[in-house]
């Protein structure tokens, strides 16, 4: 049988990947300066109210959607149901935003990440759900990272 990771040092790694997905490059797989929060900050309202084209959501989406992602991920390690959800609501409803309205996205999307930061910190590893949701809140937040960065590409490059 393989040796197995501690749940401190799993949590550990985790948070380390974390760290460079949300806040700042250490050099495991981001380039400097591309995290997402470093990302966010050279984002005005008006670009993150452009949609790439006419099927595309804009980078407000982007970012509500993520957000919403991360609490849901959040409910469940805290054991609470959220019942039916609808997965296209904010690709529906969010499109233009205002200065203000940009900023606070952006704070309740760090507020959510907060939030599941501090749940790892105090998490046992010992059920198999724990761990999918922290791979799950991994590659989700990497994939929208990446359909960020394509769209801000595009939409600098157009303006």
């Amino acid at each position: 049988m393989p040796d197995q990771i501690a749940g401190e040092r799993f949590a550990k790694e985790l948070l380390m990947t974390l760290n460079e997905t949300f806040e700042s490059v250490h050099g495991l797989f981001l380039d400097k300066g591309t995290s997402l929060f470093e990302t966010l900050a050279t984002i005005t309202a008006e670009e993150a109210s452009i949609p790439v084209s006419a099927t595309c959501a804009t980078l407000a989406a982007q970012v509500e959607h993520t957000r919403f992602y991360l609490d849901l991920v959040a409910d469940h390690m805290e054991g609470i149901d959220a019942g039916k959800v609808d997965w296209g609501e904010i690709w529906r409803t969010v499109s233009a935003v205002t200065p203000d309205e940009w900023a606070a996205s952006i704070d309740r999307l760090r507020a959510s990440y907060q939030r599941v930061v501090n749940i790892i910190t105090t998490r046992t590893w010992e059920h198999e759900d724990a761990v999918f949701d922290a791979f799950g809140i991994l590659a989700h937040t990497a994939y929208h990272l990446g359909e960020i960065r394509q769209a801000l590409c595009t939409i600098k490059a157009a303006g």
